[in-house]
Formats: C-alpha cells, sequence, structure tokens
C-alpha cells in the first residue's frame, strides 16, 4: 500500500519545476565462483522505477512487485537517494514514486545496486539533467559499495570491475550467446553483511595464485561457451565454501541443477540464490529442478526459480 514520507514545504517548489520520470535497471549476479567481487552480468529481470511530482509537500512511495512484501516502515533506498539528489538542490521530493520490482530481495540478484542506481537516475532525469553515467556509477559505489554489481546494471552485458588507486575501472567481457542462466532461491534471505562476516581474514597464497588460473578459464569459457572452462572457473575456494552452509537446501538444489543439464552452479552474489550456466534451452529444466528442490513441496512463494537472459542495454530512461 502507499505511504507517505513527509517533506519541509518550505523547500518545495512548484511540480512545473520537476519533470516526470521514469527509470528501468536491470538485476545482476556476481562472482560467478572464481571471479568474487571482480565480475557481474546484468540479466533480465528489472526494477521499474517512476516519479510523478505534484505540489501536495510530501513524497507517497508505492511499490509493488517483490518490494511488496517489504515492511512500509522499512527505509526505502529509492526514496532515500531522490531525497537527497533533489535536495543537492535545494528541491524537495513532492509527488509520487512508484516501484515495480522483479528481482527477489536479498537473493543475490543485485536488488541494492538496481534501487540505488534507480534513485540517482530518477533525480537526474526529475530536475531534467542529462543523463551522467559516470556520476551515477560513483554515487551508487559509494554508497552501495559493490561495483561488481553496479557495472553491469548500469551498462549492461558481462562487466569486469578492477580497484585500482585512482578507483574503479569498468571493462566489458564477452558473452556468448550460447550460454544460458538458470537461478533459484530458498525462502530465506542473506544479506551481503551477514555473507561477508563468514569469510576468513586470511588466504593461502596457493589459494590465491589458484584463483588467478580459474579467472581466466571462466571469463574464456563465458567467451566460448566452453562447459569444461565454466566448470574450472565456478569451481572457488575464496568466498563460496563460506558461504553455502547458509544457504537451506543448497548441495541438493545444485545437484538438482547438475541433473537437469547445467554445466555449473554457484551461489549468485552473497546468496541465497544460485546460478547455473547451462545451454539456454535447458535453462527452464535447471531452474524448475532447483526450485523444486528449495521448495520441497511447500509452495512458498518467497521460494523462486527461473530462468533469465543477459540484458546487454543496463538502465534505460523512458
Amino acid at each position: 500500500m502507499p505511504f507517505s514520507r513527509s517533506s519541509k514545504r518550505e523547500r518545495v517548489r512548484t511540480m512545473t519545476e520537476l519533470r516526470a520520470a521514469r527509470v528501468l535497471v536491470p538485476c545482476s549476479t556476481s562472482n560467478f565462483g572464481s571471479g568474487y567481487d571482480t565480475i557481474g552480468l546484468a540479466l533480465d529481470r528489472y526494477l521499474d522505477a517512476s516519479f510523478e511530482p505534484d505540489d501536495s509537500g510530501s513524497l507517497v512511495l508505492d511499490r509493488q512487485g517483490t518490494l511488496a512484501r517489504i515492511d512500509p516502515a522499512e527505509p526505502d533506498l529509492v526514496a532515500t537517494i531522490l531525497e537527497r539528489e533533489l535536495a543537492k538542490h535545494q528541491v524537495a521530493a513532492s509527488g509520487t514514486l512508484r516501484l515495480h520490482s522483479q528481482v527477489p530481495v536479498a537473493r543475490g540478484l543485485g536488488s541494492s545496486a538496481s534501487a540505488s542506481l534507480a534513485g540517482f537516475a530518477l533525480g537526474a532525469a526529475a530536475l531534467g539533467l542529462e543523463r551522467d553515467d559516470d556520476e551515477a556509477f560513483a554515487g551508487a559505489v559509494r554508497l552501495e559499495g559493490h561495483a561488481d554489481n553496479v557495472a553491469p546494471c548500469l551498462f549492461g552485458g558481462l562487466r569486469a570491475v578492477v580497484t585500482t588507486l585512482e578507483g574503479p575501472v569498468v571493462m566489458g567481457l564477452s558473452l556468448s550467446e550460447d550460454v544460458g542462466f538458470a537461478y533459484a532461491a530458498p525462502a530465506a534471505r542473506i544479506s551481503t553483511e551477514e555473507a561477508r562476516r563468514q569469510l576468513p581474514r586470511q588466504l593461502p597464497h596457493a589459494v590465491a595464485a589458484s584463483t588467478l588460473g580459474r579467472v581466466v578459464a571462466l571469463v574464456r569459457g563465458l567467451a566460448e561457451a566452453n562447459p569444461e572452462l565454466i566448470r574450472i572457473g565456478v569451481a572457488d575456494e575464496i568466498h563460496t565454501p563460506y558461504r553455502l552452509p547458509l544457504i537451506p537446501g543448497v548441495m541438493g538444489a545444485i545437484s538438482a541443477g547438475v541433473e537437469a543439464g547445467a554445466w555449473a552452479v554457484t551461489v549468485s552474489g552473497a546468496g541465497s540464490g544460485v546460478i547455473a550456466m547451462c545451454e539456454p534451452d535447458h535453462a527452464e529444466a535447471v531452474a524448475a529442478a532447483m526450485h523444486e528442490v528449495f521448495d520441497a513441496g511447500r509452495h512458498d512463494p518467497e521460494c523462486v526459480g527461473f530462468a533469465l537472459r543477459p540484458d546487454f542495454a543496463g538502465l534505460r530512461r523512458l
């Protein structure tokens, strides 16, 4: 149900000074096993965010889709960023913010990265400013912290992000159209902070060295749709073994996915979802097999499974 966020009336300009705006932001998966904190891919589930200004002096928030199940009292990331961006120009966020999301929340599909970008992009569009992807990327990374999700959500496709002294560098990677993707997640949610707390503070030098080779295999495998290289690249010792115990039923779901035709299955982002790579024609069957194990006959609407396709457009203004 819609609810109101109060704004200071003395800062409200007329609604003609703000423009109606709408953006569409894809979700993303990240890590792919050995590509921890480095590689991400935009996928075709979306956050559709729109803002309609008025002279009411308050911001009405209407959350639908996967967001409708969130506690109405819980702060909304899109609304918070939109208000901040407008306040920089001495404009109050007066109007209606409508959010419709197909992206499961806290399930490893970059929902917070999508929301952060939507807030920055809506703010600029509502003010009539030209699109500035560099500024949106920097702002979302500062706030959200996961450049490997932000980059694909913003720019689309398969992306690698390298941290340098001058800041993150984003690179586009090749992805074969012969790689299909299947996703499934249990009802349980996992926060990125919780997942990171499971990671060891130190790793052996040999683990780091072997991971470098696996990343090379992963990048080559995704570019060529090579199942063996993808299996090598998905194998991981840095984060995956420590996150799997957080996900109920995950080992059975992974086995079911492989039996249904997956080349490899691994944790999507921080979890609790898992992502499988397979032939595109097998993606629906793989997703259904993994979902069946996670759901275990409970028919829980929070337990999900579906095939996905890469999104190469990234964030769009509509």
